[in-house]
């Protein structure tokens, strides 16, 4: 008797609900279909009869029994569901430094990554088995993204994958700092073909992949020297300010097939590229930042995934971030060359003493004037400007001006 009623619970119509919104993942227990019948109600429909002597034993270790097996069903669905719609990210350069950070909180934010590098293939095996260790899907692959024959074989690995593409962030990027006087074509090229054309090439092949989903967002990281510039960087800030522009134009052109796209300019984040630069000048670079510290490449990742996956960044097109407001620090401070770039210690001395003569106590009037003096004069000016305020200050001061 137990038993037949325990079936005409099961094919009850109520049940059959029960189960059928439990397959499209929207069962909530205590209500709607569980409370239609009678049946299925823990402590009701049977009494005792049969070898059970405790009244509800039958109906609520039944009810226990579906209640368990429907949960499992919703958690398969929802984990179903999750994977289905999971954005698909190319990440270009995310062996290391921001690339990483990028991929490690996209993937663990429950994205499909795809990690591209250059050469580094371990460090980049190491951020897929991060990603995979969270939860995560990541696949690795290792090309030129200046190649355009690499750009597409890249791709297509993405949708052999999983069959589409939503999200390309564009970082890959080198660096060859010289100064303009001696650098050489090659030195330009190189930086030129990746930090620009590199982006160039990965979005127009993405791109034919959202055109036709008429979705996807792209988030391109820039740089703050390619709006302030800086010495012994031509190249690169011509490709980072050529990154900007190309943003705000692609933003438009591709507007209307709801594809957003957006830069991020960093200012001084602490990486591998910023460690070439010496400990010496990185504390003097921090001084020229409101925060008073280097950026770390996770709290430009935490922009990026907001870009890449809030529903509340879809407004936003064409527009180009710059963290931390390096840009008003950076004007504010003295030009000061990179290590790299002077051929003699000799030269390093000299413009050490240069600076602490110009930078000594700035607190009359004279002294911030002579700074603004500086400041304002290009590139080619400034040394000239320097050695001219030095020269007058010699002739009351009685200090020796550096050559």
């Amino acid at each position: 008797m137990a038993t037949a009623a325990a079936a005409a619970a099961v094919s009850s119509p109520a049940a059959q609900r029960a189960g059928a919104a439990a397959r499209r993942g929207f069962v909530t227990f205590g209500g709607g279909a569980a409370h239609s019948s009678p049946a299925l109600r823990s402590g009701r429909g049977f009494s005792g009869e049969g070898p059970f002597h405790s009244p509800g034993l039958i109906s609520a270790g039944y009810w226990g029994g579906v209640r368990t097996h429907v949960a499992a069903v919703e958690q398969t669905v929802a984990k179903d569901a999750t994977k289905l719609e999971a954005p698909v990210v190319i990440v270009t350069g995310a062996s290391r430094g921001i690339g990483k950070a990028v991929a490690l909180a996209l993937g663990k934010a429950g994205c499909k990554i795809l990690v591209n590098y250059a050469r580094s293939s371990k460090e980049a095996e190491d951020v897929s088995k991060e990603i995979e260790a969270a939860g995560g899907e990541a696949i690795t692959f290792g090309g030129d993204v200046s190649k355009e024959a690499d750009v597409e074989s890249m791709m297509k690995a993405a949708l052999d994958k999983w069959g589409t593409i939503d999200v390309l962030v564009n970082n890959a990027g080198i660096t060859r700092d010289t100064l303009l006087m001696r650098m050489k074509k090659s030195q330009w090229q190189d930086v030129i073909d990746l930090n620009l054309t590199g982006v160039f090439l990965c979005t127009q092949a993405a791109t034919k992949v959202m055109m036709k989903k008429k979705k996807g967002r792209i988030i391109n990281i820039a740089s703050v020297v390619g709006l302030t510039g800086n010495v012994g960087q031509a190249n690169y800030s011509a490709a980072k300010a050529g990154v900007i522009g190309f943003t705000k134009t692609v933003a438009r052109e591709y507007a209307s097939r709801n594809i957003i796209v957006n830069a991020i300019a960093p200012g001084y984040i602490a990486s591998d590229m910023t460690a070439e630069l010496g400990d010496e000048l990185l504390k003097k670079l921090a001084t020229t930042i409101p925060l008073g510290r280097l950026g770390d490449p996770e709290e430009i990742a935490g922009l990026v995934e907001f870009l890449a996956l809030n529903p509340a960044a879809s407004y936003i097109t064409g527009q180009f971030r710059s963290p931390f407001n390096i840009r008003t620090a950076h004007e504010k401070a003295c030009p000061l060359l990179p290590p790299q770039l002077h051929t003699s210690d000799k030269q390093r001395r000299r413009r050490s003493e240069a600076e602490a003569h110009l930078h000594r106590d700035v607190t009359s009037e004279d002294d911030v004037a002579a700074a603004d003096y500086v400041r304002r004069a290009g590139p080619g000016q400034r040394r000239l400007r320097m050695r001219e305020i030095l020269r007058c200050r010699s002739g009351y001061s009685g200090r020796p001006v550096p050559d």
